[in-house]
């Protein structure tokens, strides 16, 4: 199935070979220069997915991301040259679903792109169930989740890490297990990664982040009850 996918990155060589890649695969590419050009893009189209540089121009790529959760979840796919890990976190906390560090190859961010797009948009038997554990419900058709019938928005690994811990209700998922669920490829990061989403994601749950609790050196676990 072809997205609708933009691109925000001022070097006109790497977008326009990103672009090239995207296209070869079917998907059909808007391109943005700058901060700037972005919002107003994403204020007058609908796209299934943003791969959004940094170190843009105007507006950089942290503010972009942080305007569009205000109203969106769609997927985002961070880009930046710099490797610090703060930086990464920082875009994590934004509610960036990955993050790619330049030079990167080409095929290799094809392939998080496809990984990103097959868990959000892949209609299979599972999309048809609403699943609900202690006062939170989960559509996976629509991706609504409801805490005692009021909707909260979150990102779309917010959402993965969500569902694989209700739907392993008492088992203790592993970090290992989650970053295998929600990113598919080796993880090289630190614990702080996966510390930051669920961090994010208790927030957005309020009282029922209680639900979630953390098994020392080991990973999480979605509590039976309360």
């Amino acid at each position: 199935m072809p997205y609708k996918i933009l691109i925000v990155e001022d070097e006109t060589i790497l977008r326009e070979i990103v672009k090239d890649y995207l296209e070869n695969e079917g998907h059909e590419v808007i391109e943005a220069i700058d901060g700037v050009q972005a919002l107003e893009l994403f204020q007058e189209q609908n796209f299934h997915l943003i791969i959004l540089d940094i170190m843009l121009p105007k507006v950089d790529g942290w503010a972009v991301c942080r305007r569009i959760r205000k109203t969106s979840n769609v997927p985002i796919i961070m880009l930046t040259a710099r490797v610090d890990e703060d930086d990464t976190l920082l875009g994590f906390e934004l509610g960036a679903d990955d993050y790619v560090t330049k030079p990167y190859s080409p095929p290799i961010l094809l392939a998080r792109v496809k990984r990103l797009l097959e868990s959000r948009y892949k209609m299979n038997e599972q999309s048809k169930l609403t699943l609900t554990r202690n006062g939170i419900s989960v559509e996976f058709a629509t991706r609504k989740v409801k805490i005692d019938g009021n909707a909260i928005n979150l990102t779309h690994t917010e959402f993965e890490i969500l569902t694989y811990l209700m739907q392993n209700q008492g088992i203790v998922i592993t970090r290992e297990q989650l970053v295998q669920k929600v990113w598919g490829y080796d993880y090289n990061g630190d614990d702080r990664t996966i510390n930051t989403h669920i961090r994010n994601l208790r927030t957005k749950l309020g009282s029922k982040s209680k639900l979630i609790s953390t098994i020392i050196r080991t990973g999480y676990k979605f509590e039976e009850t309360v």
